[in-house]
């Protein structure tokens, strides 16, 4: 998926929303969304879900440069905001999020009638 850039906002001084890239893997029990947020930490990371959406916000601090003033500069520096619709086969109990190095980590647990699940077959 491509990272694409989304307003904050109208008003003055908001800093741009960027839509990070995710990678979705699914297992027999559970699903597992890996989403990259670089320069946000646990304490800049903010996962709620509200019926059936999970939104991921994660803001950065922008640089400092003490006693400089930027002459120059090509990287923008804005903030996180990814919404998902879950399904019924997800678990809304049991949700587990970690992060490191900038990568989000959420493993989301199937409920037990949505696990993949293996159909015997005897002769008759």
């Amino acid at each position: 998926m491509n990272q694409s850039q989304q307003s904050t906002g109208d008003g003055a001084g908001q800093r741009p929303a960027y839509r990070p890239a995710v990678d979705i893997l699914d297992a027999p029990n559970e699903m597992v969304v890996l989403a990259d947020l670089p320069g946000v930490d646990e304490n800049h990371l903010e996962i709620t879900l509200d019926k059936n959406v999970l939104t991921i916000r994660g803001t950065v601090e922008p640089p400092s440069f003490e006693g400089y003033t930027p002459f120059q500069t090509e990287y923008g520096v804005g903030d996180f905001e990814r919404t998902f619709t879950l399904s019924d086969d997800v678990s809304r109990d049991g949700i587990e999020a970690s992060i490191k190095d900038g990568v989000l980590q959420l493993k989301l647990p199937k409920t037990a009638r949505s696990a993949r699940q293996k159909i015997n077959v005897v002769a008759r």
